[in-house]
Formats: structure tokens, sequence, C-alpha cells
């Protein structure tokens, strides 16, 4: 199974959040039921890692994925834009079948 990626300027962004709140704490991305498409993505700091957690560092940042979530992240990569409409961080996912303009919102098959 291929495993999820964080790229050099989404682990620059989690780094300089991290360094801002003044925690030892990595960014958690999970995947939930719900959003317009039947699944969304959810990032928050999170100072605890969990039994099942994939650790993923990359330099001074840490991305934890939970094991069910991670099954819909296969081969997915993390990546942060910062563009003129807003930055945010957001999620090239290959088992995504379709997504909405929300961007957080995508459906499988």
């Amino acid at each position: 199974m291929s495993q999820f990626a964080v790229t050099d300027r989404a682990a620059a962004r989690i780094a300089e959040i991290v360094a801002a709140e003044g925690r030892d704490a990595a960014l958690r991305v999970a995947v939930l039921a719900g959003g317009c498409s039947g699944f969304q993505y959810r990032f928050e700091l999170d100072d605890t890692k969990q039994e099942d957690d994939l650790v993923i560092e990359r330099g001074a940042a840490r991305v934890l994925v939970d094991s069910a979530s991670l099954d819909l992240l296969a081969g997915a990569e993390l990546d942060f834009t910062d563009a003129l409409m807003g930055s945010h961080f957001a999620v090239r996912n290959p088992n995504a079948k379709s997504a909405c303009g929300c961007g957080t919102s995508f459906s499988v098959d």
C-alpha cells in the first residue's frame, strides 16, 4: 500500500504553525464521513499520537494519520497552496473519484 506523502511546502507551513503555537504538536490529517460529496478532510493540531497512527516526519514537521483515514489516503499527497484567493492545505488524492468546489469534500467508488 502506498503511503501518504507530505510536500516540502506543506512541511514548512506545518513547522511555522507549530512554532507559532509554541507547542510540540503535529498536524493530524483525517478523513471523516460527511461533506457534500460523502467524505471530507479534517486538519487539526494534535499533541497526542494514537497507537494506530502513521507518523510522517519531514524536517521539523510531523503529520499524523489514523489507520482508518489512511485507507482512503493511500497514495495521496498533502500540499500547501498560497494563492491570491487564500492559503490552505490541499490533498491530492488518487482515490477520490469526484470532488466538490469546496476542495475538502470527495467521494470514492
